[in-house]
């Protein structure tokens, strides 16, 4: 969702290119495999990145919100996609098992605390995660809030976003017969998952392209199609955690569990007109989470790369690598 034509305007405010110095594949468990990297100062204040999607997958392009001589900059491909295999595989795929894997890189690096930068689903995964091991989140960076509820899941596929973008909204549904548009998320998820190569990657593209439509406050609509592998991972990974509610016990559970980041810093970073995570989930977690600071960028809306969004993004990032307490927890 984040690659979008916005990225060329949004790269001016980021940091030069960089290259990994570290580069692995490490195995987790159920037969899973995670690309991992980490580029920026081996010495440096240590920042996770988390990828949106469920299934998007790492880029380049997030490596550059760091000033490389002060951070240690650490990537990976969440279960599934990218670099990792198996490819576009749900089996042993779900929330717990992506924090468990975190968990897993933080001690193969050795690192004791680190900063957690995520957007969208990496924002939501990032909440999840700091909740669950508040000693290891020196602070929370987070973009385009999703809080992975059912209010959420049924503005975008239900509907609501489909008001502002009513020819978009029909090719996406009108993929569907009319008697399975009371419930999209199953519908796609009958095709996703039916074992045709080809039908599965028709449905992925469809299911990408909504999303990807309306990522950037200047989208002129549907573009071309994203590539077949990255399309059946995107869409199957998505689909599989937004069937499963995120695989959280209760609807809710991140606002219900935030007293559990008390005293952890935490910066909101939103896009005032983002369709895809509208603006009341990042005001409400700002809202319930004392100490936390948002930040609404006026013309923007979903993608990393709208360049009020990268601005704010690099500017917060800037300000943390002078702040004495971070650079004294985060080691």
């Amino acid at each position: 969702m984040d690659k979008v034509a916005t990225q060329r305007k949004g790269n001016q405010h980021l940091y030069p290119p960089l290259d990994p110095f570290d580069q692995r594949m490490m195995e987790v468990g159920e037969g899973h495999k995670i690309y991992v990297e980490q580029c920026g100062n081996p010495s440096g204040i240590p920042v996770i990145v988390l990828h949106g999607g469920p299934g998007g997958g790492c880029s380049p392009a997030m490596r550059r919100y760091f000033d490389p001589e002060t951070y240690r900059v650490i990537l990976f491909d969440q279960r599934g996609c990218g670099r990792s295999r198996p490819h576009a595989s749900v089996e042993d795929n779900t929330t717990w098992h992506l924090v468990r894997d975190i968990e897993a890189i933080r001690t193969a690096l050795d690192i004791e605390r680190w900063i957690v930068f995520g957007g969208s689903w990496g924002a939501t995964l990032s909440l999840i995660y700091g909740e669950t091991h508040p000693e290891r989140a020196a602070a929370l960076v987070l973009r385009g809030v999703f809080l992975m509820t059912q209010s959420e899941l049924s503005w975008f596929y239900g509907g609501g976003a489909g008001k502002f973008f009513p020819e978009l909204w029909d090719r996406f549904s009108g993929l569907v017969p009319v008697e399975e548009r009371d419930d999209l998320i199953a519908a796609y998820h009958r095709r996703l998952f039916s074992g045709d190569i080809a039908e599965e990657t028709r449905f992925a593209r469809t299911w990408t392209a909504w999303e990807n439509a309306l990522a950037s406050i200047d989208s002129a609509g549907m573009g071309g199609d994203s590539p077949a592998d990255y399309a059946r991972a995107f869409a199957r990974l998505e689909n599989h955690y937004f069937t499963n509610a995120g695989f959280l016990e209760l609807d809710g559970h991140i606002l219900k569990n935030v007293g559990r980041l008390e005293g952890t810093p935490g910066y909101i970073v939103q896009g005032r007109y983002d369709m895809i995570c509208p603006p009341h989930s990042a005001y409400a977690l700002h809202k319930a989470w004392p100490g936390s600071e948002i930040r609404m960028i006026g013309h923007a809306g979903h993608a990393l790369s709208e360049p009020g969004i990268s601005a704010e993004l690099v500017s917060i990032m800037d300000r943390l690598r002078r702040d004495p307490v971070i650079r004294e927890t985060a080691a």
